[in-house]
């Protein structure tokens, strides 16, 4: 049964990708609200634990205003599929046209400069758009981490896809990942992490909208072995055809401390960067999964591993 269910994911997503991207895009734009609204009054699983997660980012909200978040969050999220769909397809005009970033002059000057830039973000609008978008600009690619997902065919077709917007793709798993970003960011490169959801055993417990959850340590380890510049970014949607994007203040290594102790704090900023920007825009957070270490799985929570959940590529 698991081997059907992952061949019939499979063949959603592959269907996505030839469908959808033939589409006009005000049908396109008309699809992924009618796939959003229908989950949504629906009420499963991934809708209850979004409204249960910005619970936490707006505690002062009524449960209508909650439902009313929950709603536009799933549209929002509808509309990153849609886009994503569509991405390979975009001339790189519609791609420029497609996003404005303030204060892009930080990543740009430091690789100018020949020093690296490990650019952290979190699940906000559309971080394949803000790729295409940065590789476009640049004219060159960066490097990022997918987790290998199921089935096989799924996970090679998002390595492709993204491979085609001018990324370089590292497999999550496998622990030679660290290894190659550290040597392209000691070349100078850029390296672009989505890292507001912790998938490991190692993670860093940060408090995040007054509550204990757990984040990646890579960013901050990164930035401490290669010296890079460690920028945390945030997103949102600006219109229906646009979108924003923030590049925050620097998040400097520790002058003192140890490792894990400097570690830390790195990646507390980096939290406390995110949630001013999700915050601004909860709507825009596509988190559907656990992400609290109070609502974690007790084997998760006490370090043994995450229970199983559907993680947002």
């Amino acid at each position: 049964m698991k081997d059907v269910k992952e061949q019939l994911t499979g063949a959603v997503y592959g269907l996505g990708w030839g469908a959808v991207r033939r589409l006009p895009e005000p049908a396109a734009v008309r699809l992924g609200r009618t796939i959003a609204d229908t989950a949504w009054k629906r009420r499963g699983r991934s809708v209850l634990r979004l409204e249960s997660n910005l619970a936490r980012v707006v505690p002062e909200a009524s449960p209508e205003r909650l439902a009313e978040l929950s709603h536009a969050g799933m549209r929002s999220y509808m509309r990153y599929w849609m886009e994503s769909f569509r991405l390979p397809v975009w001339s790189p005009d519609r791609i420029r046209a497609g996003l404005e970033v303030k204060d892009i002059h930080l990543v740009e000057e430091a690789l100018e400069s020949g020093r690296g830039v490990v650019a952290a973000l979190p699940h906000l609008a559309n971080w394949d758009l803000a790729g295409a978008w940065i590789t476009t600009r640049l004219g060159r690619p960066f490097t990022t981490v997918a987790e290998r997902l199921k089935p096989e065919s799924l996970y090679d077709r998002f390595v492709a896809y993204r491979e085609s917007l001018g990324m370089e793709v590292l497999p999550h798993a496998g622990g030679s990942a660290f290894g190659t970003l550290a040597r392209r960011l000691r070349e100078g490169g850029l390296v672009c992490l989505v890292a507001d959801r912790d998938l490991s055993a190692s993670g860093i417990e940060v408090s995040f909208f007054g509550e204990p959850a757990r984040m990646p340590a890579g960013p901050a380890l990164l930035a401490q072995q290669t010296g890079a510049l460690l920028l945390p970014v945030t997103l949102w949607y600006d219109s229906p055809t646009t979108m924003r994007g923030q590049i925050h203040p620097a998040v400097a290594v520790p002058e003192t401390g140890t490792r894990p102790e400097r570690t830390a704090v790195m990646t507390q900023q980096v939290a406390d960067a995110f949630a001013t920007g999700i915050a601004e825009h909860p709507e825009d957070w596509h988190m559907l999964q656990r992400l609290w270490t109070a609502d974690l799985e007790p084997r998760a929570a006490s370090g043994g591993g995450r229970a199983p959940e559907t993680e947002t590529p």
